[in-house]
């Protein structure tokens, strides 16, 4: 099943993506509708004319989250090739909702930073409420999956030790368009499927979301035992080779610049970086 958030001119609504359309659910976003105990029954019988699915305004697909967590380096074969060791365990940071857009917003470059960068990323969504979870309790928890870039103001991530200010700028961060549960994808909840990052139609990023260090069952082991996860919670799972700060010279966002951040089997974002 997919699923989306969209613009109406009622304000938000939950809905199913299928072939035939675009079929509003009677949820206000795909936040709620994970808040219900059976969502993916709600999503699976709701009725209703399908709209055009390329008409389709896409919000966030959860544009209100409790929690945005992301995962820092986690992509094997990119850490060996900076010749680094393998993480023991996963570095975590966070971002705020008010950091994300919809699917095809354009991104907000903040005019106090001059170093604006890329970093796609699979993100996974929360479907129940659960607290250090065994492997089977964080399999279960997963809803399912969705596309992230998690734009980051370099220049404002390394001015401490600490990133989280250069990591939830508001407006920058695009999350969608669908959710895609994992029985949909080759792997369930632990993916392999081709990750993409383009600027102007060059290709920055390209990896397989197999390759992760710390895959998303053990990410949501990991997460909750330290806080309860619950419906429409987002875990970022982190990014590959590729991002513009490690070029020489590095490269970054300016005005005008169109970011398109592809997951095979799920979907794709495009962005045009904008200057408020």
């Amino acid at each position: 099943m997919r699923l989306a958030t969209v613009r109406t001119d009622d304000g938000t609504r939950a809905a199913r993506i299928s072939a035939d359309g675009c079929v509003l659910l009677d949820a206000p976003d795909v936040g709620a509708l994970l808040a219900l105990e059976d969502w993916a029954g709600v999503a699976a019988s709701a009725t209703g004319n399908p709209r055009p699915v390329d008409d389709a305004a896409f919000a966030p697909v959860v544009p209100r989250p409790g929690k945005v967590l992301c995962v820092g380096l986690n992509y094997r074969n990119h850490i060996l090739e900076m010749g680094r060791d393998l993480p023991e365990h996963p570095t975590l940071f966070a971002k705020f909702p008010e950091a994300l857009i919809g699917a095809r917003d354009a991104v907000q470059l903040a005019p106090e930073s001059s170093a604006v960068d890329w970093e796609a990323e699979l993100a996974l969504v929360i479907g129940r409420s659960v607290r250090r979870a065994d492997e089977d309790e964080a399999a279960r928890a997963i809803a399912g999956f969705t596309v992230m870039n998690d734009v980051t103001m370099r220049d404002w991530q390394f001015r401490t030790k600490e990133w989280l200010q250069g990591k939830t700028f508001e407006g920058t961060t695009p999350l969608g368009p669908v959710l895609v549960t994992p029985d949909e994808l080759p792997g369930g909840v632990r993916p392999g499927l081709p990750l993409t990052c383009r600027v102007d139609g060059e290709v920055m990023q390209k990896a397989d979301t197999s390759d992760l260090v710390f895959d998303p069952v053990a990410l949501v082991r990991y997460a909750s035992t330290i806080v309860t996860l619950r419906p429409g919670d987002v875990i970022a799972t982190g990014t590959p080779g590729g991002v513009g700060h490690a070029r020489k010279p590095p490269s970054y966002l300016t005005d005008g610049m169109t970011v398109v951040t592809e997951i095979g089997g799920i979907g794709r974002l495009e962005n045009t970086a904008r200057t408020p």
